[in-house]
């Protein structure tokens, strides 16, 4: 790609959520639309006030991730990890990530694809709370394994002005 040749010349690069493009309507099962580029539904549990937020990858779908690959296997960069911690604790009245550590890379197959949930636990008395983001691989028919945990970390509301 060439640089601009004006010096304000205005090209956006970051990915914009795109309303019904390529996912189904979850609403129709109950849940809520996330509005989030990588993820699809939100579920809050009724008892705890945990709050999931889930979708499917494959590098079909989100053909963008296969340009972060190490030695040939696509992992999902851990900028997005941050980014899926400060969404959904935004979405649950928690501006602030505290800590988030990378436990295991979360690799995207060459062919199928994961189910990945974002976990963000109950509030404590402080209103923090744990998120845990989780994968497994799957197939439209069914899944294949069990859940891996990728990462964790503390969300806690944002400090006061």
């Amino acid at each position: 790609m060439d640089l601009p040749t004006y010096a304000f010349q205005r090209r956006r690069y970051w990915l914009d959520f795109q309303a019904g493009a390529g996912t189904a309507d979850v609403t129709d099962a109950g849940l809520d639309a996330a509005r989030h580029p990588l993820l699809g539904a939100v579920v809050e549990h009724p008892g705890t006030g945990e709050v999931v937020c889930t979708d499917r990858w494959s590098l079909r779908t989100h053909g963008w991730l296969a340009d972060h690959a190490v030695f040939g296997a696509v992992v999902l960069p851990a900028t997005a990890h941050l980014d899926l911690a400060l969404w959904v604790g935004d979405l649950v009245g928690c501006a602030t990530v505290e800590d988030l550590l990378l436990e295991v890379p979360l690799l995207l197959p060459a062919t199928g694809d994961v189910q990945v949930r974002v976990v963000a636990g109950a509030a404590d008395e402080d209103g923090r709370r744990e998120v845990r983001v989780y994968s497994r691989a799957g197939t439209q028919a069914g899944t294949e394994g069990g859940w891996t945990r990728h990462a964790t970390g503390n969300l806690a509301p944002a400090a006061p002005p």
